[in-house]
């Protein structure tokens, strides 16, 4: 098991096949994938399709992809965080989701900091976007908290909804995080 991040409460680390369930757990909640546009999931085998051929192909094609992020306390693995690179656009997303159970404890917030410490310091990346669905009020503040600033209203995919893109440099993240 790699370890990839890790903060007090938390663990970042590569999915496994062994966290199907808890993949499945999240990823077939309507709360979990309320804002997404992802399909609500119905079975495991579609967990472990994203396990295989998301994740474990983000991780080899790109190096990084989105993490298990595990509950200390628990040894739960509770969502996903981390960065996805989207060649459509040239550009590096960060994104998460967590199990409602966790919303609102600082956790987004938590796991943020470290994944934009991972993708500045470590990648060597220039920019990260973020890219929410404007009813998901939560999430936006996550990302105005962490820096990330607002600037333009699109669509993601063709004809798709608007959703708000935010971005932080490595030259604002600099200023933010004194590194």
């Amino acid at each position: 098991m790699s370890i990839f991040l890790e903060t007090d409460r938390l663990i970042l680390r590569e999915f496994e096949l062994s966290d199907l369930q808890a993949v499945y757990n999240f990823a077939s909640d309507v709360e979990v994938q309320k804002y997404t546009g992802d399909t609500i999931l119905t079975d495991l085998n579609q967990a472990k399709d994203i396990i295989i051929n998301v994740w474990f192909s983000d991780y080899k094609k790109y190096g990084y992809g989105r993490w298990a992020v595990v509950l200390k306390p628990e040894n739960k693995v509770i969502g996903f965080a981390g960065l996805k690179y989207l060649p459509e656009l040239n550009e590096t997303d960060v994104g998460f989701r967590f199990l409602p159970e966790y919303w609102g404890i600082g956790i987004a917030t938590e796991v943020s900091k470290e994944i934009l410490k991972y993708g500045f310091e470590i990648l060597k990346l220039e920019k990260i976007i973020g890219i929410v669905i404007p009813e998901n009020v939560a999430s936006s503040k996550v990302l105005k908290k962490l820096g990330f600033n607002f600037y333009k209203l699109d669509s993601y995919d063709n004809g798709g909804e608007k959703c708000n893109w935010y971005k932080i440099d490595k030259k604002r993240y600099l200023e933010l995080y004194g590194r």
